[in-house]
């Protein structure tokens, strides 16, 4: 068996770049967008589509905030991880019915991604930021 001697230089440049990934992640997970403030959705289902508007508001990886559309209004919560989003609320319709947006953040002005209407219907979104 052979052994390479690697200059302590390389050596201790490797093992600093090791350690600062370790500590501060990859440049990619080191920055979070933030998705607060009034986004304009686009939905399509079997049934028909929608505008709604959500105003967010994003702090660290939880959103609350405000659903406006056909549905009526109503507070929102949800999650944000890394680039994936989580949003849902209630409307008082057939006693209450849960309605959850997930997708993917494609950066600061937009995302994309499918909705469940409780269980009674599906759909696909797309929003941008507008304020």
């Amino acid at each position: 068996m052979r052994c390479f001697n690697l200059p302590s230089v390389h050596v201790a440049a490797v093992s600093l770049m090791l350690l600062a990934l370790l500590l501060f992640g990859s440049p990619a997970t080191a920055q979070q967008v933030n998705i607060t403030g009034k986004w304009d959705f686009q939905v399509t289902t079997d049934a028909g589509s929608g505008e709604p508007r959500f105003d967010l508001k994003q702090e660290a990886g939880k959103l609350t905030g405000k659903y406006s559309g056909q549905l009526g209004e109503a507070d929102v919560k949800g999650t944000v991880e890394g680039d994936q989003v989580t949003i849902e609320f209630t409307v008082s319709m057939g006693g209450g019915a849960t309605i959850v947006y997930k997708g993917t953040i494609g950066s600061a002005n937009t995302m994309k991604g499918s909705v469940d209407f409780a269980g009674q219907a599906s759909g696909t979104w797309a929003a941008t930021k507008k304020e």
